[in-house]
């Protein structure tokens, strides 16, 4: 029964998880069949005329797109949103879990139901904002209001983290004559590492994968990001060279795999321990 279970229990996440790999892989094949090549179907997407790796180079270097600008704006929005992210959830979160004061509990309730409020309700009062102080096009625009900076889920999941850390490290802290910042500082952060890693690991996929915002607060070629100058990509070859266009993806998206792998341990481990504790 047991072995049975097993067997069972197995087969099924390797069902999830093929349902998640074999995009990728028809992605990553698919970008190196010929440039002009149909689609590519089951018999011949391992068995192409030729592996054309040359094809990352050809969008690496296409002329008509900087693309290497698009990737500097993308890697400036990215570390923007996550170092804002990082402080104002950091500083919420210690405020909603290490210090008495009236109402915190009530407030925190009221915070997290701004969780139930889609992003895209916010889309027309952000882009009335931006236009009034001029930040179209500018990377202010971009990082400032970007949809997800304000998003609780941040400071709860770094809130449910630092309500499981001792009590005492707290008063050790304050008799040694540390203020609120420098418990902070020395005393939760440092223990806080894997909620830190987790919550920096979801604003960088949000904001790097992020289509509808950029192409919103930017109409200069230089200003967009590389989801934007990708869609545009496509557009300039007019939806015909699969296998450019699968380059382009496969470009894009892999910033996001190396963060999330190198990330990995912490990440998983601050999902486990923020919910340790209500």
């Amino acid at each position: 029964m047991r072995t049975g279970r097993a067997i069972a229990t197995y087969a099924v996440l390797l069902a999830i998880a093929a349902t998640t790999v074999i995009p990728l892989v028809w992605m990553v094949c698919t970008s190196l069949h010929a440039p002009r090549a149909q689609i590519p179907t089951m018999s011949t997407l391992f068995a192409p005329d030729g592996w054309h790796f040359e094809n990352y180079w050809t969008v690496l270097t296409y002329g008509e797109l900087p693309i290497w600008r698009f990737a500097l704006n993308s890697f400036i929005v990215t570390a923007g949103v996550v170092v804002l992210q990082l402080a104002l959830c950091t500083l919420a979160a210690f405020g909603f879990s290490r210090l008495r004061w009236f109402g915190r509990d009530a407030l925190f309730f009221v915070f997290l139901l701004t969780m139930m409020i889609p992003a895209s309700v916010l889309i027309v009062p952000l882009f009335a904002l931006v236009q009034r102080l001029g930040w179209l096009d500018t990377y202010w625009g971009l990082i400032i209001p970007y949809p997800y900076l304000s998003t609780a889920f941040g400071t709860f999941l770094l809130r449910q983290f630092f309500i499981t850390l001792p009590q005492s490290l707290d008063d050790a802290a304050r008799i040694d004559g540390c203020g609120d910042l420098r418990l902070l500082w020395h005393v939760i952060l440092p223990s806080a590492r894997p909620a830190l890693a987790t919550v920096a690991v979801f604003a960088f996929i949000w904001t790097w994968t992020d289509f509808y915002w950029p192409l919103l607060a930017t109409s200069a070629t230089t200003m967009r990001t590389l989801e934007v100058g990708l869609s545009v990509f496509r557009d300039s070859y007019g939806g015909t060279q699969w296998s450019l266009q699968m380059a382009a993806a496969v470009i894009t998206l892999t910033p996001v795999l190396i963060v999330f792998l190198a990330m990995q341990r912490f990440f998983v481990r601050g999902v486990v321990l923020s919910g340790l504790k209500e």
